[in-house]
């Protein structure tokens, strides 16, 4: 045990101790150095506010700023947005992030998704009206024919032509309602009257 503590003391073990702390010290700083040049550790780059670009005019300036891109699926179409335009960045504009770090787009597309017209003639105005905009459809105007079935749809118009149950428009397109007025066609009580 003597022998221990002396040896512990002695010139050598100190030499080589200090030897060891030096090398950890130089091994530690040297790491850090690495990390801090390999990190880009202390420098960022702003992200810019990509809003309303067209996606090459997105791709020169992600680019530019020593970014990565990634567009991720289009959005519903917001007609606030020019068509095929950044309408959503992930991380947002402003944001302070490393170089070569990916931001996520997402683009407005060419225009409404199509949505497919119901079965809807022989339904009630009210039924068929709560129907189309349960599908995204509107109701722009309704016209009334001499048929029997007061408020029954007869027929459907999307600008001024006639469309059927199933036929695919543009989600929000403006839709004519061809309902009945609760009168009897002429034709028919013509032909009542003959037989």
């Amino acid at each position: 045990m003597k022998t221990f503590f002396k040896f512990l003391v002695s010139k050598t073990f100190l030499i080589q101790l200090g030897l060891a702390l030096l090398l950890l010290v130089l091994l530690v700083f040297g790491v850090l150095q690495w990390l801090k040049g390999s990190t880009n550790h202390g420098e960022f780059v702003e992200v810019p506010n990509f809003s309303k670009l067209s996606v090459m005019e997105m791709r020169k300036a992600v680019e530019a700023a020593g970014l990565r891109y990634e567009v991720l699926d289009s959005a519903n179409y917001n007609p606030d947005y020019p068509r095929f335009s950044i309408i959503d960045q992930n991380p947002i504009a402003g944001t302070k992030v490393k170089t070569n770090r990916k931001i996520y787009f997402t683009v407005n597309p060419s225009g409404y998704k199509k949505v497919t017209v119901p079965k809807i003639i022989q339904v009630t105005k009210r039924n068929a009206t709560s129907m189309l905009r349960a599908v995204g459809l509107d109701v722009q105007r309704v016209t009334y024919i001499d048929q029997l079935g007061k408020d029954m749809v007869y027929y459907i118009k999307h600008k001024g032509k006639d469309i059927r149950p199933g036929d695919k428009l543009p989600k929000t397109s403006k839709i004519e309602l061809v309902c009945g007025n609760g009168v009897i066609p002429d034709s028919a009580v013509i032909q009542s009257q003959s037989e």
